[in-house]
């Protein structure tokens, strides 16, 4: 029985998981400039998905890279909801 899928679908869905609120504690901590880690992150990750042997690990690395890379796109997007008022704005932080 082969259960690599299974194993990936499971990832894929706890990664996903995780990013999710990264994402809002990083808007809500540094706003919107932290958006080159997440590049740099992601084209890491992708880049050592080409070099793995391992079809399992080198699509987990996959995974990970292109969510990290998912993720700029929804730190902006996390901008504009705190901006609607859907997410509360850190107090704190003077500049986004």
């Amino acid at each position: 029985m082969n259960v690599e899928g299974l194993l990936l679908g499971l990832s894929t869905f706890l990664i996903i998981g995780v990013f999710h609120p990264i994402v809002i504690k990083t808007e809500y901590y540094f706003g919107t400039r932290p958006w080159w880690l997440f590049l740099l992150l992601g084209l890491g990750f992708v880049a050592i998905a080409l070099f793995i042997s391992s079809t399992f690990w080198s699509s987990l690395c996959g995974i990970i890279g292109f969510s990290c890379l998912w993720s700029i796109l929804e730190l902006f997007e996390q901008k504009k909801r705190v901006e609607r008022g859907w997410f509360p704005r850190n107090p704190k932080r003077k500049d986004s």
